[in-house]
Protein backbone atom coordinates (compact mmCIF):
# COMPACT_ATOMS: atom_id res chain seq x y z
CA UNK A 1 0.00 0.00 0.00
CA UNK A 2 1.10 3.62 -0.79
CA UNK A 3 0.94 6.24 2.09
CA UNK A 4 1.14 10.07 1.86
CA UNK A 5 2.99 12.33 3.81
CA UNK A 6 3.57 16.12 3.94
CA UNK A 7 6.92 17.44 2.44
CA UNK A 8 8.43 18.97 6.13
CA UNK A 9 11.20 17.71 7.90
CA UNK A 10 9.84 17.03 10.72
CA UNK A 11 6.94 14.85 9.06
CA UNK A 12 9.99 12.80 7.59
CA UNK A 13 10.11 10.22 10.59
CA UNK A 14 6.83 8.86 9.42
CA UNK A 15 8.32 7.50 6.28
CA UNK A 16 10.40 3.80 7.08
CA UNK A 17 13.27 2.81 6.86
CA UNK A 18 13.37 0.53 3.94
CA UNK A 19 13.31 0.00 0.43
CA UNK A 20 10.82 0.94 -1.85
CA UNK A 21 9.61 3.55 -4.27
CA UNK A 22 8.74 7.52 -3.52
CA UNK A 23 6.87 9.71 -5.69
CA UNK A 24 6.74 13.72 -5.12
CA UNK A 25 3.42 14.75 -5.84
CA UNK A 26 1.45 18.50 -6.35
CA UNK A 27 -2.22 17.73 -6.26
CA UNK A 28 -3.59 14.74 -8.02
CA UNK A 29 0.04 15.15 -10.57
CA UNK A 30 3.13 12.73 -9.73
CA UNK A 31 5.85 15.67 -10.37
CA UNK A 32 9.35 12.66 -10.09
CA UNK A 33 9.08 9.13 -9.37
CA UNK A 34 12.33 7.41 -7.45
CA UNK A 35 13.56 4.46 -6.01
CA UNK A 36 16.16 4.41 -2.32
CA UNK A 37 17.42 1.38 -0.36
CA UNK A 38 16.56 3.71 2.37
CA UNK A 39 13.72 5.78 2.10
CA UNK A 40 13.83 7.59 4.81
CA UNK A 41 17.32 8.85 4.16
CA UNK A 42 16.50 9.74 0.83
CA UNK A 43 13.94 11.69 1.95
CA UNK A 44 15.89 13.62 4.04
CA UNK A 45 18.59 14.03 0.97
CA UNK A 46 16.48 15.63 -1.05
CA UNK A 47 15.61 18.33 1.17
CA UNK A 48 18.93 19.36 2.07
CA UNK A 49 19.94 18.81 -1.40
CA UNK A 50 17.22 21.50 -2.38
CA UNK A 51 19.66 24.01 -0.44
CA UNK A 52 22.00 23.78 -2.75
CA UNK A 53 20.45 22.37 -6.39
CA UNK A 54 18.29 24.59 -7.70
CA UNK A 55 16.63 21.48 -9.96
CA UNK A 56 16.01 20.09 -6.17
CA UNK A 57 14.71 23.40 -5.05
CA UNK A 58 11.87 23.90 -7.70
CA UNK A 59 11.21 20.34 -7.19
CA UNK A 60 10.63 20.44 -3.74
CA UNK A 61 8.92 24.61 -3.77
CA UNK A 62 6.15 22.59 -6.15
CA UNK A 63 5.44 19.38 -4.01
CA UNK A 64 2.93 19.31 -1.21
CA UNK A 65 3.20 15.68 -0.28
CA UNK A 66 4.88 12.91 -1.13
CA UNK A 67 4.13 9.16 -1.81
CA UNK A 68 5.80 6.17 -0.01
CA UNK A 69 5.51 2.55 -1.81
CA UNK A 70 7.90 -0.05 0.38
CA UNK A 71 8.76 -2.94 -1.71
CA UNK A 72 10.03 -6.29 -0.75
CA UNK A 73 13.30 -6.27 -2.64
CA UNK A 74 15.68 -3.43 -4.75
CA UNK A 75 15.15 -5.78 -7.59
CA UNK A 76 11.51 -5.12 -7.04
CA UNK A 77 11.82 -1.43 -6.48
CA UNK A 78 14.05 -0.93 -9.78
CA UNK A 79 11.00 -2.62 -11.78
CA UNK A 80 8.11 -0.93 -10.37
CA UNK A 81 10.31 2.70 -10.84
CA UNK A 82 10.57 1.65 -14.39
CA UNK A 83 6.77 1.03 -14.68
CA UNK A 84 5.87 4.15 -13.05
CA UNK A 85 7.81 6.55 -14.91
CA UNK A 86 6.50 4.93 -18.14
CA UNK A 87 3.12 4.86 -17.06
CA UNK A 88 3.16 8.68 -15.52
CA UNK A 89 5.56 10.32 -17.32
CA UNK A 90 6.59 12.95 -14.10
CA UNK A 91 7.98 16.02 -15.70
CA UNK A 92 11.19 15.74 -13.38
CA UNK A 93 12.03 12.89 -14.66
CA UNK A 94 11.95 13.78 -18.08
CA UNK A 95 13.79 17.14 -17.49
CA UNK A 96 16.83 15.83 -15.52
CA UNK A 97 17.72 12.98 -18.26
CA UNK A 98 19.19 16.28 -19.63
CA UNK A 99 17.88 15.85 -23.42
CA UNK A 100 19.23 12.03 -23.21
CA UNK A 101 16.99 9.33 -23.94
CA UNK A 102 15.80 6.77 -21.42
CA UNK A 103 17.18 2.93 -21.76
CA UNK A 104 14.91 0.20 -22.50
CA UNK A 105 14.91 -3.88 -22.32
CA UNK A 106 13.27 -5.29 -25.58
CA UNK A 107 12.09 -8.27 -26.32
CA UNK A 108 11.89 -8.78 -30.08
CA UNK A 109 8.73 -10.16 -31.81
CA UNK A 110 10.31 -12.72 -34.30
CA UNK A 111 10.77 -16.18 -34.48
CA UNK A 112 13.96 -16.45 -32.03
CA UNK A 113 12.77 -13.24 -29.99
CA UNK A 114 15.66 -11.34 -28.49
CA UNK A 115 16.78 -9.67 -25.53
CA UNK A 116 18.25 -6.19 -26.29
CA UNK A 117 18.82 -2.99 -24.96
CA UNK A 118 16.95 -0.25 -26.75
CA UNK A 119 16.18 4.13 -26.51
CA UNK A 120 13.20 5.75 -26.85
CA UNK A 121 13.99 5.99 -30.54
CA UNK A 122 13.69 2.44 -30.77
CA UNK A 123 10.39 2.37 -29.90
CA UNK A 124 9.17 4.81 -32.50
CA UNK A 125 10.68 2.42 -34.89
CA UNK A 126 9.34 -1.06 -33.38
CA UNK A 127 5.96 -1.12 -32.58
CA UNK A 128 5.26 -4.71 -32.34
CA UNK A 129 8.25 -5.51 -30.06
CA UNK A 130 7.58 -5.75 -26.29
CA UNK A 131 9.39 -2.84 -24.29
CA UNK A 132 10.25 -3.22 -20.90
CA UNK A 133 11.27 0.38 -18.95
CA UNK A 134 12.87 3.07 -18.65
CA UNK A 135 15.78 2.41 -17.05
CA UNK A 136 17.44 5.69 -15.35
CA UNK A 137 21.07 4.19 -15.97
CA UNK A 138 22.42 2.21 -18.21
CA UNK A 139 24.67 0.03 -16.27
CA UNK A 140 21.26 -1.21 -14.13
CA UNK A 141 19.70 -2.06 -17.51
CA UNK A 142 22.80 -4.15 -17.99
CA UNK A 143 23.00 -5.59 -14.63
CA UNK A 144 19.66 -6.76 -14.97
CA UNK A 145 19.90 -8.84 -18.33
CA UNK A 146 22.68 -10.23 -17.36
CA UNK A 147 21.33 -11.61 -14.06
CA UNK A 148 18.48 -12.65 -15.35
CA UNK A 149 20.45 -14.64 -18.16
CA UNK A 150 22.10 -16.68 -15.65
CA UNK A 151 18.45 -17.99 -14.12
CA UNK A 152 16.67 -18.03 -17.62
CA UNK A 153 19.43 -18.51 -20.76
CA UNK A 154 18.43 -16.36 -23.70
CA UNK A 155 20.38 -15.03 -26.91
CA UNK A 156 21.15 -11.11 -26.92
CA UNK A 157 22.71 -10.93 -30.71
CA UNK A 158 20.54 -8.87 -33.53
CA UNK A 159 21.02 -11.69 -36.06
CA UNK A 160 21.05 -15.60 -36.44
CA UNK A 161 24.54 -16.85 -36.76
CA UNK A 162 26.18 -19.92 -38.62
CA UNK A 163 27.19 -21.00 -35.41
CA UNK A 164 26.72 -21.48 -31.82
CA UNK A 165 27.27 -17.98 -29.70
CA UNK A 166 29.90 -17.73 -26.92
CA UNK A 167 27.51 -17.99 -24.24
CA UNK A 168 26.07 -21.14 -25.10
CA UNK A 169 29.20 -22.85 -23.85
CA UNK A 170 28.49 -21.38 -20.36
CA UNK A 171 24.73 -22.43 -20.33
CA UNK A 172 23.69 -18.45 -20.83
CA UNK A 173 22.09 -18.94 -24.26
CA UNK A 174 20.47 -22.86 -24.07
CA UNK A 175 19.26 -23.75 -26.55
CA UNK A 176 21.21 -21.00 -29.24
CA UNK A 177 19.46 -19.93 -31.46
CA UNK A 178 21.93 -20.42 -33.87
CA UNK A 179 21.97 -23.85 -33.25
CA UNK A 180 18.29 -24.63 -33.53
CA UNK A 181 18.62 -23.15 -37.34
CA UNK A 182 21.36 -25.51 -38.56
CA UNK A 183 19.35 -28.48 -37.20
CA UNK A 184 17.52 -30.47 -40.28
CA UNK A 185 14.97 -32.99 -38.55
CA UNK A 186 11.79 -31.02 -37.97
CA UNK A 187 11.03 -32.31 -34.53
CA UNK A 188 13.94 -31.83 -32.91
CA UNK A 189 13.86 -28.47 -34.40
CA UNK A 190 10.41 -27.59 -33.40
CA UNK A 191 11.17 -28.94 -29.67
CA UNK A 192 13.86 -26.68 -29.16
CA UNK A 193 12.43 -23.76 -30.69
CA UNK A 194 9.70 -24.21 -28.07
CA UNK A 195 11.81 -24.41 -25.29
CA UNK A 196 13.81 -21.46 -26.44
CA UNK A 197 10.50 -19.80 -26.57
CA UNK A 198 9.14 -20.59 -23.27
CA UNK A 199 12.51 -19.09 -22.36
CA UNK A 200 11.38 -15.66 -23.47
CA UNK A 201 8.13 -15.81 -21.81
CA UNK A 202 10.02 -16.39 -18.45
CA UNK A 203 12.13 -13.57 -18.68
CA UNK A 204 9.07 -11.42 -20.08
CA UNK A 205 7.34 -12.72 -16.29
CA UNK A 206 10.03 -11.51 -14.52
CA UNK A 207 10.37 -8.13 -16.21
CA UNK A 208 6.46 -7.90 -15.51
CA UNK A 209 7.36 -8.93 -11.79
CA UNK A 210 5.33 -12.30 -11.31
CA UNK A 211 7.93 -13.41 -9.69
CA UNK A 212 5.69 -16.33 -8.32
CA UNK A 213 5.44 -18.01 -11.40
CA UNK A 214 8.84 -18.09 -12.69
CA UNK A 215 9.19 -19.92 -8.97
CA UNK A 216 6.60 -22.29 -9.60
CA UNK A 217 7.83 -23.33 -13.13
CA UNK A 218 11.29 -23.55 -11.64
CA UNK A 219 10.05 -26.15 -9.41
CA UNK A 220 7.98 -28.02 -11.16
CA UNK A 221 11.38 -28.91 -13.52
CA UNK A 222 12.93 -29.54 -10.86
CA UNK A 223 10.34 -32.15 -9.33
CA UNK A 224 10.25 -33.41 -12.95
CA UNK A 225 13.22 -33.96 -13.53
CA UNK A 226 14.15 -35.46 -10.40
CA UNK A 227 11.11 -37.74 -11.06
CA UNK A 228 12.62 -38.79 -14.07
CA UNK A 229 16.31 -39.27 -12.20
CA UNK A 230 17.71 -36.86 -14.68
CA UNK A 231 19.55 -35.82 -11.27
CA UNK A 232 22.29 -33.42 -13.39
CA UNK A 233 19.61 -31.49 -15.21
CA UNK A 234 17.53 -31.37 -12.31
CA UNK A 235 20.49 -29.92 -10.08
CA UNK A 236 21.00 -26.80 -12.67
CA UNK A 237 17.50 -26.01 -12.51
CA UNK A 238 17.92 -26.32 -8.97
CA UNK A 239 21.11 -23.69 -8.75
CA UNK A 240 19.26 -21.20 -11.43
CA UNK A 241 16.06 -21.39 -9.00
CA UNK A 242 18.41 -20.19 -5.93
CA UNK A 243 20.01 -17.55 -8.05
CA UNK A 244 16.72 -16.43 -8.87
CA UNK A 245 15.77 -16.48 -5.09
CA UNK A 246 19.18 -14.36 -4.07
CA UNK A 247 18.09 -11.73 -6.98
CA UNK A 248 14.78 -10.69 -6.22
CA UNK A 249 15.44 -10.58 -2.37
CA UNK A 250 18.95 -9.03 -2.32
CA UNK A 251 20.49 -5.58 -4.31
CA UNK A 252 20.99 -6.08 -7.69
CA UNK A 253 24.20 -6.78 -8.94
CA UNK A 254 24.94 -9.58 -6.15
CA UNK A 255 26.18 -7.04 -3.84
CA UNK A 256 25.49 -9.89 -1.41
CA UNK A 257 25.89 -7.17 2.14
CA UNK A 258 24.45 -7.88 5.51
CA UNK A 259 21.07 -6.33 5.82
CA UNK A 260 20.95 -3.17 7.51
CA UNK A 261 19.81 -3.00 11.47
CA UNK A 262 16.73 -1.02 9.93
CA UNK A 263 15.40 -4.11 7.67
CA UNK A 264 16.60 -6.83 10.05
CA UNK A 265 14.35 -5.22 12.60
CA UNK A 266 11.64 -5.42 10.45
CA UNK A 267 12.25 -8.65 9.40
CA UNK A 268 12.48 -9.52 12.97
CA UNK A 269 8.49 -7.84 13.58
CA UNK A 270 7.27 -10.09 10.46
CA UNK A 271 8.31 -12.83 11.88
CA UNK A 272 6.36 -12.48 14.91
CA UNK A 273 3.62 -11.54 13.15
CA UNK A 274 3.91 -14.99 11.12
CA UNK A 275 4.52 -17.14 14.60
CA UNK A 276 2.56 -15.13 16.77
CA UNK A 277 -0.82 -17.23 16.09
CA UNK A 278 1.36 -20.72 17.39
CA UNK A 279 3.55 -19.08 19.96
CA UNK A 280 1.30 -16.99 21.20
CA UNK A 281 3.52 -15.99 24.37
CA UNK A 282 6.46 -14.89 21.98
CA UNK A 283 7.30 -11.36 22.55
CA UNK A 284 10.86 -10.85 21.35
CA UNK A 285 13.40 -12.70 18.75
CA UNK A 286 16.53 -10.74 20.07
CA UNK A 287 18.13 -14.61 20.30
CA UNK A 288 17.38 -16.92 17.62
CA UNK A 289 19.91 -20.05 17.05
CA UNK A 290 19.58 -22.35 14.67
CA UNK A 291 21.35 -26.25 14.28
CA UNK A 292 22.56 -28.17 11.57
CA UNK A 293 24.28 -31.61 11.44
CA UNK A 294 26.85 -32.48 8.79
CA UNK A 295 28.31 -35.77 8.03
CA UNK A 296 29.36 -38.54 6.18
CA UNK A 297 28.45 -42.17 6.91
CA UNK A 298 28.65 -41.29 10.02
CA UNK A 299 32.18 -40.66 9.79
CA UNK A 300 33.53 -37.48 12.01
CA UNK A 301 30.16 -35.80 12.17
CA UNK A 302 29.34 -32.60 13.73
CA UNK A 303 27.24 -30.12 14.53
CA UNK A 304 27.08 -26.29 14.55
CA UNK A 305 24.82 -23.31 16.51
CA UNK A 306 24.75 -20.30 15.20
CA UNK A 307 23.15 -17.68 16.46
CA UNK A 308 21.16 -14.16 15.21
CA UNK A 309 21.51 -11.70 17.63
CA UNK A 310 18.74 -8.76 17.25
CA UNK A 311 18.51 -9.53 13.76
CA UNK A 312 22.27 -9.67 12.96
CA UNK A 313 24.58 -12.68 12.69
CA UNK A 314 26.47 -13.16 15.64
CA UNK A 315 29.89 -15.17 15.60
CA UNK A 316 31.22 -14.30 18.79
CA UNK A 317 27.99 -16.50 20.17
CA UNK A 318 28.87 -19.77 17.47
CA UNK A 319 29.22 -23.00 18.81
CA UNK A 320 30.51 -26.53 17.43
CA UNK A 321 29.63 -30.03 18.14
CA UNK A 322 31.67 -33.38 17.73
CA UNK A 323 29.47 -36.18 17.75
CA UNK A 324 29.54 -38.18 20.46
CA UNK A 325 27.10 -40.79 20.19
CA UNK A 326 26.82 -43.77 18.18
CA UNK A 327 27.18 -43.69 14.16
CA UNK A 328 23.98 -45.48 13.67
CA UNK A 329 22.27 -42.48 15.53
CA UNK A 330 21.75 -40.44 12.12
CA UNK A 331 20.98 -36.54 11.97
CA UNK A 332 17.68 -36.98 13.55
CA UNK A 333 19.68 -38.45 16.78
CA UNK A 334 22.72 -36.57 16.43
CA UNK A 335 20.28 -33.16 16.57
CA UNK A 336 18.77 -34.85 19.73
CA UNK A 337 22.05 -35.28 21.25
CA UNK A 338 23.64 -31.81 20.47
CA UNK A 339 20.25 -30.16 21.70
CA UNK A 340 20.59 -32.04 25.45
CA UNK A 341 24.20 -31.04 25.61
CA UNK A 342 23.43 -27.31 24.76
CA UNK A 343 20.70 -26.71 27.53
CA UNK A 344 23.46 -28.40 29.89
CA UNK A 345 25.41 -25.20 29.42
CA UNK A 346 24.88 -21.79 30.94
CA UNK A 347 24.78 -19.88 27.92
CA UNK A 348 22.57 -17.43 27.21
CA UNK A 349 18.86 -18.55 26.09
CA UNK A 350 17.20 -18.41 22.58
CA UNK A 351 13.85 -16.96 21.97
CA UNK A 352 13.62 -19.08 19.12
CA UNK A 353 15.19 -22.81 18.05
CA UNK A 354 15.34 -23.12 14.52
CA UNK A 355 16.83 -26.46 13.14
CA UNK A 356 17.52 -27.01 9.60
CA UNK A 357 14.73 -29.91 8.09
CA UNK A 358 11.26 -30.63 8.18
CA UNK A 359 9.10 -32.70 10.24
CA UNK A 360 11.11 -35.41 11.39
CA UNK A 361 13.70 -33.03 12.58
CA UNK A 362 11.32 -30.82 14.40
CA UNK A 363 9.27 -33.73 16.21
CA UNK A 364 12.23 -35.36 17.86
CA UNK A 365 13.36 -32.24 18.77
CA UNK A 366 10.58 -31.11 20.18
CA UNK A 367 10.23 -34.48 22.15
CA UNK A 368 13.76 -33.55 23.17
CA UNK A 369 12.69 -30.13 24.79
CA UNK A 370 9.78 -31.56 26.33
CA UNK A 371 12.06 -33.81 28.50
CA UNK A 372 13.65 -31.12 29.26
CA UNK A 373 11.15 -28.92 30.48
CA UNK A 374 12.29 -26.55 28.43
CA UNK A 375 9.05 -24.36 25.93
CA UNK A 376 11.28 -22.22 23.67
CA UNK A 377 9.50 -22.11 20.61
CA UNK A 378 10.75 -24.30 18.02
CA UNK A 379 10.34 -24.02 13.95
CA UNK A 380 12.25 -26.02 11.08
CA UNK A 381 13.30 -24.77 7.46
CA UNK A 382 12.72 -28.39 5.22
CA UNK A 383 13.82 -27.50 1.56
CA UNK A 384 12.38 -28.41 -2.09
CA UNK A 385 10.93 -25.92 -1.62
CA UNK A 386 11.95 -24.06 1.44
CA UNK A 387 9.22 -23.82 3.66
CA UNK A 388 8.83 -23.53 7.51
CA UNK A 389 7.51 -26.41 9.61
CA UNK A 390 6.34 -25.08 13.04
CA UNK A 391 6.81 -26.91 16.32
CA UNK A 392 3.21 -27.32 17.21
CA UNK A 393 0.65 -30.00 17.56
CA UNK A 394 -0.13 -31.71 13.96
CA UNK A 395 3.64 -29.28 12.64
CA UNK A 396 1.64 -27.42 10.66
CA UNK A 397 3.55 -26.05 7.63
CA UNK A 398 4.10 -22.31 5.92
CA UNK A 399 5.47 -21.54 2.58
CA UNK A 400 6.24 -17.78 2.64
CA UNK A 401 6.79 -15.65 -0.65
CA UNK A 402 10.43 -15.47 -1.32
CA UNK A 403 10.13 -11.71 -1.17
CA UNK A 404 9.15 -12.13 2.91
CA UNK A 405 12.13 -10.58 4.70
CA UNK A 406 11.69 -12.53 7.42
CA UNK A 407 11.75 -15.86 6.10
CA UNK A 408 15.24 -14.50 4.20
CA UNK A 409 16.27 -14.19 7.35
CA UNK A 410 15.83 -17.59 8.51
CA UNK A 411 17.01 -19.12 5.27
CA UNK A 412 20.33 -17.00 5.58
CA UNK A 413 20.11 -18.45 9.17
CA UNK A 414 19.98 -21.79 8.11
CA UNK A 415 22.67 -21.35 5.12
CA UNK A 416 24.81 -19.79 7.66
CA UNK A 417 24.79 -22.90 10.30
CA UNK A 418 24.69 -25.55 7.32
CA UNK A 419 28.25 -23.56 6.51
CA UNK A 420 29.58 -23.24 9.65
CA UNK A 421 28.61 -27.29 10.32
CA UNK A 422 30.79 -28.63 7.07
CA UNK A 423 33.34 -26.46 7.98
CA UNK A 424 34.31 -28.04 11.11
CA UNK A 425 33.42 -31.56 9.67
CA UNK A 426 35.91 -31.38 6.80
CA UNK A 427 38.37 -29.64 9.65
CA UNK A 428 37.97 -33.40 11.63
CA UNK A 429 38.04 -35.74 8.24
CA UNK A 430 41.17 -33.65 7.34
CA UNK A 431 42.65 -34.51 10.50
CA UNK A 432 41.98 -37.95 10.31
CA UNK A 433 42.96 -38.75 6.79
CA UNK A 434 46.52 -36.98 7.97
CA UNK A 435 46.65 -39.62 10.93
CA UNK A 436 46.66 -42.40 8.82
Amino acid sequence: MSKDITLKLEELTKAPQTIGIYQFIRGAEVLYVGKAVNLKARLASHLQNARLDPKEEKLVAESDKVRVIPTPSEFAALLLEAKLIQKLHPKYNIRWRDNKSYLYIQITKADYPKVLLARTTDIQLKTKDQFFGPFQATRLAQDLIREIRKVIPFCTRSKIGKSPCFHSKIGQCDPCPNTIHQIKDEQIKTELKAKYRKNIRQVVRILKGQMELVTQDLEGQIQKLSQEQRYEEALVIRNRLLRFERLITQTLGLKEEPPSPADTQQALESLKEVFSPYFPALKSLSRIECYDVSNLGGGQATASLVVLTNGQIDKSQYKKFKIKGEKDLGDVGMLKEVIERRFKNKWPKPDLIVMDGGKPQVRKIKEALKALQNKTPLIGIAKGPDRLVIGVEKLPTKRLPISHSGFNLIRLLRDESHRFSRGYHLLLRNKALLAK
